[in-house]
């Protein structure tokens, strides 16, 4: 496991405080679970970015046309 020294501001310091606290984890714990939401949302972004190059207007309006043309339902 590493060891990362950062330098934050005073009030950021004191709402990780108090959300760790509200949590009932550490101080080390609420950084480390914010920094690995980052990372995922930041990894997902980049999987559905190289996905979309993949997709084919073409081939999605083929599927559209394929669907029935009826008026949505009010429920």
């Amino acid at each position: 496991m590493g060891t990362l020294s950062i330098r934050i501001p005073d009030s950021y310091h004191q709402m990780v405080k108090e959300a760790a606290k509200t949590d009932n984890i550490s101080i080390n714990q609420f950084i480390s679970s914010a920094i690995g939401e980052k990372l995922t949302a930041m990894q997902t972004e980049n999987y559905l970015q190289k996905r979309g190059t993949l997709g084919s207007r073409n081939k999605f309006l083929e599927i559209l046309h394929k669907a029935p043309n009826t008026p949505a339902q009010e429920d």
